[in-house]
């Protein structure tokens, strides 16, 4: 199994991006990978070559770039490079924490797009504090910034295959993104979107779902479009981050008796910090390209990148790819 991985690409790339292939590595035997990038940049910080090739590139896109300018104009950028090993089948699956609009754009451009599927949608797991299930899934959280009512019903049904074959979740709930838990809440797009999900029998829809239910485990799976998602996923994240960095300097400052009492809460805070951990569930996931991709955060460390490349390993081993495809296929046209 070979992992497809752009080096460059991050905010501490190549250092934070070599340093979790290792960790990949030294953990899954089966695993090969190939770092697309500079190699004197990446041999620096390179401590062990087993199973790992480094086919050097002259150029990178940057954070800043225009992503469809940048795909198309730096065609011997690491990313690019990359995203044709897979389409070429030189490796089975795709991994970036860089620019995520042009890995949006070399996923479309190169790899293609899965048979029937209108738009790929970026697909994130969090947190849940409560219910059945300790996690949800949401999609699109920034593929797409617009979205038709097709494209939401289609999100639900990538969603629903990935919560199913992927989380283990049976018959996962999926729940709709709105400012309201009515039928009748929300802008003519999501009234029409409640309306198609309700109506679609291999569906588990549950209704609308507010933002603020999101961490109570309200459904396992959340449908919205990529503008909002976004939006919503950077909300939560930032949330969960302040709210930690607030309780530590609170017992900070609370003198001797606060710091005590903060020493002996320890494990709870602990405890408390791994269960808001979203990345322990690997990257973002660009779901309905023709082979597996996922996408780690910008500010992503080597233990997030390793987390993201056990997320590929499995997406390859499960045949994830082939298998949606395939689901896709089975349903009928869909011409919302």
């Amino acid at each position: 199994m070979k992992l497809a991985i752009d080096a460059m690409g991050g905010d501490y790339a190549p250092e934070k991006i070599v340093q979790g292939v290792e960790l990949a590595r030294d953990k899954y035997t089966d695993l090969k990978f190939i770092l697309y990038g500079k190699e004197e940049k990446i041999k620096e910080v390179l401590k062990n070559g087993e199973r790992i090739t480094i086919v050097h590139t002259d150029s990178v896109i940057e954070m800043g770039d225009e992503p469809v300018r940048a795909v198309r104009q730096k065609k011997t950028s690491s990313l690019v490079l990359a995203a044709q090993a897979v389409k070429d089948g030189k490796a089975d699956a795709l991994f970036s924490a860089g620019n995520t609009g042009a890995l949006l754009a070399a996923s479309l451009f190169i790899i293609g797009r899965i048979k029937g599927v209108d738009r790929p949608g970026m697909t994130t797991t969090l947190p849940a504090l409560k219910g059945p299930e300790d996690s949800f899934t949401m999609l699109d959280v920034g593929a797409n910034a617009e979205s038709k009512v097709k494209n939401l019903h289609q999100f639900a049904v990538l969603g629903n295959f990935y919560s199913a074959n992927v989380m283990g979740v049976t018959s996962p709930r999926i729940g709709l993104l709105n400012n309201g838990t009515e039928e009748d809440k929300g802008d003519p797009l999501h009234k029409e979107a409640y309306q198609v999900l309700s109506q679609d029998p291999n569906l588990n829809f549950i209704g609308n779902v507010e933002s603020r239910e999101l961490l109570n485990g309200a459904a396992d799976v959340i449908v919205t479009d990529g503008f909002t998602g976004n939006a919503v996923l950077k909300n939560t994240e930032g949330t969960a981050l302040s709210m930690l960095k607030l309780l530590k300097e609170t017992i900070l400052n609370a003198g001797v008796q606060g710091k005590l009492g903060g020493l002996l809460l320890k494990p709870a805070f602990k405890t408390v910090q791994n269960k808001m951990d979203y990345s322990k569930h690997g990257g973002a996931v660009l779901l309905g390209v023709k082979a597996p991709v996922v996408k780690a955060h910008g500010s992503s460390n080597e233990i997030q990148v390793s987390h993201a490349l056990r997320q590929l390993r499995s997406m390859v081993t499960t045949n994830l790819t082939k298998n949606l495809a395939d689901y896709f296929a089975s349903r009928p046209t869909d011409e919302n």
